[in-house]
């Protein structure tokens, strides 16, 4: 059945639009709007359209859509085809919803067949699947796009998922407030970076109106029409609440000692089990003396395996590449300088940004303090290093650990390299990093307590956005300085699952549950109250709750597979999909199961209280790793 699809832009929200044509009629003219356009006119061919057709192709098939700019609409007669309708007189295949109401679109596998989209809602009613036999698919995405952000669906590629009701909001702080009306957004385009990672709290009034709904009756869809949709696509998929059981008591041990660093060491240098140090360190992280020389490993710029004199060797390299880099910068002239407007940006960005980093912390603070000056070079040098990414607001607050602990600078270089290598996406102009995380911590959150997700999203909340500071620079606002270091070396051990620091999340969340429902936070005290959790939270206690719901999640036999591809979790039993015929899996650790059953040392609960009744055996390996 061939018809017209409309993308109707109103004075506040966009409306999508689709009515079936009768055989019968002539498409070379047919009432619709010109994107041009401020009102309803005639539609006819060019002779390029006509061309393009070809003669051999029925115009009948061709599914039209077009831009609409208008509010007001010239009211075009019904025929009398063959396509049922309603009393009204609109066909029972017609639909409209507005885009607000879009939670995700699935395509066509790529080459196969016919092009065709299936709008789906966020009531998870389906519409009808819309063929493009002619092509086209593509130029109406490139449409929606203008006023939703679409992404792949970590899941499947061919599912376009929703990430905003209003664009803006998914693009970088910076470009996010470029509205030349507001006081405030003035501020923060002309330093972002303070207004958003100091007084994130301050902009709850802006991002609230750009979440906002309109009038929900106002978009909701008659009931007839529900059930027109209901009756002819049948095949829902019914999503049940998953027990997940309790979450399990987690203890956290002492930190790795230079004794036990060293007893895991042959006469070469070579860690002999890599996976049991990583297990101690996840489990009580590291003494602060052992740090900076275990950090490099954890951050892949020393292999695990190798020996003193490998990486000797690796480190006089890597010096040598170093200081070639910094020197290109530190050659350019002030007259070069002049001509080349990016690395004098990033300059400006560097040196505004190392003066406000970390100076209360002694290896920073004062005036013409040695660390600040490391801390601009490498900056400076790591735009050199790659120049496309440059310097963005926020990687000082990555590399000022990082040359703390290395007290040097070629060292503290490299492993922010590494560091980078894991965080660019984060950084990118299209931030691709942070709508995915954001889309999985949703994910996880709603598995964890599909209540809690009800709630923020009654509050216009559900996309967690007050998350995005902990997922930028991996919390390190939210922790005190000795905390942080604690936290990332946890993370670096890769354990116990993919994307741990996103179950970080969940379990801080979580602690914070019972406040936000029980004093009945809407948008803005929610936004406050996250804000004020900086430097009030237990790395202890949240890494046990995060460890804690790791388990619980894996534990679970029915796991959505959705949970599994964000935790790395491997297949186990195989159930054939619906929609496509191919086999999903179920929930397997990617990694042993008795991951921390090789720990022998007495523990610290998250209390703080020392268990000497809990031990595990010992089982290192003498196999070099």
């Amino acid at each position: 059945m061939s018809g017209i699809l409309r993308v109707i832009e109103k004075e506040n929200e966009v409306i999508v639009d689709w009515r079936p044509l009768d055989d019968t009629l002539d498409t070379s003219n047919i009432l619709c709007a010109g994107k041009d356009s401020s009102s309803v006119v005639e539609w006819t061919q060019t002779p390029k359209e006509k061309c393009s057709r070809g003669a051999d192709r029925p115009s009948s098939y061709e599914a039209e859509w077009d831009m609409v700019t208008t509010v007001s609409f010239k009211k075009k007669p019904h025929s009398n085809g063959d396509a049922t309708t309603h009393a009204n007189g609109e066909s029972k295949w017609s639909f409209l919803f507005s885009l607000a109401d879009l939670k995700s679109i699935k395509q066509n596998k790529e080459g196969v067949g016919w092009s065709y989209l299936v709008f789906c809602l966020k009531d998870d009613v389906k519409l009808p699947a819309l063929h493009f036999h002619h092509g086209d698919s593509k130029l109406l995405i490139e449409c929606l796009e203008k006023h939703v952000l679409l992404s792949e669906s970590p899941q499947d590629k061919r599912i376009l998922l929703v990430n905003s009701q209003n664009k803006s909001l998914s693009q970088s702080f910076e470009n996010l407030f470029d509205e030349p009306s507001y006081g405030l957004l003035q501020k923060l385009k002309k330093d972002p970076y303070t207004v958003t990672m100091g007084r994130f709290s301050k902009v709850t009034n802006y991002i609230f109106e750009s979440l906002r709904l309109s009038d929900p009756s106002s978009q909701r869809r008659p009931p007839s029409e529900m059930a027109d949709f209901l009756s002819d696509e049948p095949g829902f998929e019914v999503i049940t609440r998953i027990d997940l059981g309790k979450q399990p008591e987690v203890s956290r041990r002492e930190p790795v000692s230079a004794e036990e660093w060293a007893k895991n060491m042959d006469s070469e240098g070579r860690i002999l089990n890599v996976n049991y140090i990583k297990q101690l360190i996840f489990k009580g992280g590291l003494c602060h003396t052992l740090r900076k020389e275990a950090w490099k490993f954890l951050l892949g710029y020393f292999p695990w395996n190798s020996t003193k004199e490998e990486r000797a060797n690796l480190q006089k390299r890597k010096t040598d590449e170093y200081f070639r880099m910094k020197l290109q910068w530190k050659s350019v002239s002030e007259e070069q300088e002049k001509r080349n407007s990016r690395l004098r940006d990033y300059r400006s960005l560097i040196e505004k940004d190392v003066n406000r980093t970390d100076r209360t912390n002694k290896f920073y603070e004062g005036e013409d303090n040695p660390g600040l000056i490391l801390l601009h070079d490498i900056l400076m040098t790591y735009c050199m290093y790659d120049f496309d990414l440059g310097y963005v607001q926020g990687m000082s607050d990555l590399l000022s650990p990082v040359l703390y602990v290395m007290e040097n600078e070629v060292d503290a270089f490299w492993c922010f390299v590494s560091y980078m290598d894991q965080m660019h996406q984060n950084f990118e102009e299209q931030m691709q990093g942070m709508k995915t995380q954001l889309i999985q911590l949703s994910t996880l959150l709603r598995l964890l307590d599909s209540g809690f997700c009800s709630y923020l999203e009654s509050k216009d909340s559900g996309y967690l956005y007050f998350c995005f500071r902990w997922l930028l620079i991996r919390f390190k606002r939210e922790f005190s300085f000795q905390d942080i270091l604690r936290l990332w070396e946890v993370m670096w051990t890769d354990l116990p699952c993919q994307n741990f620091h996103l179950l970080l999340c969940c379990a801080i969340l979580e602690s914070e549950k019972q406040q936000i429902m029980d004093k009945h936070y809407g948008f803005n005290e929610i936004l406050k109250h996250i804000n004020d959790l900086s430097m009030k939270i237990d790395v202890e206690y949240i890494l046990c709750k995060a460890e804690a719901i790791s388990m619980q999640m894996m534990n679970c036999k029915e796991l959505p597979q959705a949970v599994n591809e964000i935790l790395g979790i491997e297949s186990s039993s195989v159930t054939p999909d619906s929609d496509t015929g191919e086999d999903e899996s179920g929930a397997v650790l990617s990694c042993p199961k008795s991951v921390y059953q090789s720990i022998s040392t007495p523990v610290t609960a998250a209390n703080g209280t020392r268990d000497s009744t809990q031990q595990m055996s010992e089982t290192q390996s003498s196999t070099p790793a």
